[in-house]
């Protein structure tokens, strides 16, 4: 058994493959042990095919970045052809006879995909406990979650199953998890990376697919393999200057960074340690050369949540049509509450009440934008807190039982604005909107945003800085990552503990 596996990145194993030093079996052996003892603890990886993939190792993986590296996809939006997709549901179970794009050009990569990594009901929510698979446990501490809604990648990385895993991101669900196991989770811009061809855009924009990663040299190669337009793509924004990778390993010019720290989402709390975190992160990057300034963008954040929360319940009462259209009503019946009763609420909006959503959502972009004009980038923290434990993110039974009851009076009545309009959604929304507070911005103007590991709680669970930069920028937010993990200022991972 090739017991150094877990010291080394995607880009580093790849080297070993290439060399002749290692075999991807060997690599798969080690990648599957680890997944043998340590996922019955985690319940990170929810479908698994070994034989497939060491089928794949002995005919030959393509020559590419990562060749040989064992590897995992997000069981939501990654389609891989002949393998279960549940998308966290008990009403979903979808064989496909086609990769989707970005599986393509991952596979072109050399990785070697052996799993399915968990997520909550088609990734709704920030942490990762669907009724359909059970919870991911947070490699840190048993009983906690990992996030979401890329939660069971997040702790596969962080475990050491895989040095890098598939991800998703539509408000926060790649930085989400980053941030509470402790590892690195960039959120490209809006079109960077395809989402074809079953989808030219999702949520309007919101959900961006890439990785979670242990370096930030393997998230930026990764990226270099997969950005780029693709057929009916409603989106083609300009590729980088250069590559990621090179933007990575090269210290970036003195910048202007602004400091933000008010949460976009009302009521909200930072705890402390948290904004300990930031303060220090914010010196050291002063220590580095650049500048930091206390700067906030000018958002109504009244307004914020709820045309985040109108664009997301009408894309999810789409996707249960669908799931009605292709299999039947009768699995509707099968949904978690809070994912029925969300569909419910976009059956209630209207056409307008969408398009003033979006209208929403273009003057928070104008906002920031105007800040970025004067800033180089934004630091803030990934998440107001830690991680929680298990069973306080998703709606408690009472919760339940009040959304059922909608659901069932909705038959009768159109409950859809009176829920909007009585204050009952911010009171149920508000446990997840809140830790949303710094990660939602990202979705909300399609900018480029990454977490990474800046310090740990004195309970011993990690906590994530994010930088947000401009549109398109990638590359600078790179330059900065790279610069702050070869200073060695990021936290241990779990496995290192």
């Amino acid at each position: 058994m090739f017991k150094e596996y877990t010291q080394y990145d995607a880009l580093g194993l790849a080297a070993l493959v290439n060399s002749g030093q290692i075999s991807a079996k060997e690599l798969l052996d080690a990648a599957t042990d680890q997944a043998n003892k340590l996922n019955p603890k985690l319940n990170a990886i929810i479908h698994r095919f070994d034989e497939r993939a060491y089928n794949a190792a002995q005919a030959g993986l393509p020559k590419g970045a990562f060749n040989g590296v064992p590897y995992l996809l997000k069981d939501l939006s990654f389609y891989f052809e002949g393998e279960p997709l549940t998308m966290g549901s008990r009403s979903v179970n979808i064989i496909p006879d086609y990769d989707s794009e970005i599986v393509k050009r991952m596979k072109a990569t050399g990785v070697n995909t052996f799993g399915k990594t968990n997520t909550p009901e088609f990734g709704l929510i920030i942490t990762t406990e669907p009724k359909a698979h059970g919870a991911t446990h947070n490699p840190f501490k048993k009983g906690y979650s990992s996030g979401g809604s890329s939660g069971g990648s997040a702790a596969a990385v962080s475990s050491g199953i895989v040095p890098m895993a598939g991800a998703g991101d539509g408000g926060g669900s790649i930085r989400f998890p980053a941030a509470w196991c402790g590892v690195i989770g960039l959120k490209p811009s809006r079109g960077r990376n395809p989402l074809g061809p079953a989808l030219g855009e999702g949520w309007d924009g919101a959900v961006a697919d890439h990785v979670i990663t242990r370096s930030v040299r393997d998230s930026a190669a990764m990226l270099d393999a997969t950005s780029g337009s693709e057929i009916g793509a409603p989106y083609v924004i300009a590729p980088p200057t250069g590559s990621f990778l090179q933007a990575a390993m090269r210290a970036p010019k003195p910048l202007k960074i602004a400091l933000h720290q008010q949460p976009l989402i009302a009521n909200t709390v930072v705890d402390k340690e948290v904004l300990a975190v930031l303060e220090e992160t914010a010196k050291q990057l002063e220590a580095m050369g650049h500048t930091v300034v206390a700067a906030e963008p000018n958002i109504n954040i009244e307004k914020f949540w709820h045309n985040f929360m109108v664009v997301v319940c009408a894309h999810t009462a789409f996707t249960i049509d669908n799931i009605e259209s292709c299999y039947g009503a009768e699995h509707i019946k099968n949904l978690e509450p809070q994912t029925y009763n969300m569909a419910m609420l976009g059956r209630s909006l209207s056409a307008v009440d969408l398009v003033h959503a979006k209208q929403g959502w273009h003057e928070t972009q104008y906002q920031t934008g105007l800040l970025l004009e004067q800033y180089d980038m934004i630091l803030c923290p990934t998440i107001p807190t830690t991680a929680v434990k298990h069973g306080v993110l998703p709606p408690s039974r009472v919760d339940e039982m009040l959304m059922n009851t909608s659901g069932l009076l909705s038959k009768g009545i159109n409950m859809g604005k009176y829920t909007f309009s009585s204050g009952m959604i911010e009171k149920l929304s508000h446990p997840v909107l809140s830790k949303m507070a710094f990660t939602l911005l990202g979705n909300v103007t399609g900018l480029p945003a990454i977490s990474l590991p800046m310090g740990m709680s004195k309970k011993g669970l990690p906590i994530g800085m994010q930088l947000i930069g401009r549109m398109n920028d990638e590359t600078t937010l790179f330059s900065v990552a790279g610069e702050l993990e070869r200073a060695g200022l990021f936290t241990k991972l779990a496995f290192e503990k």
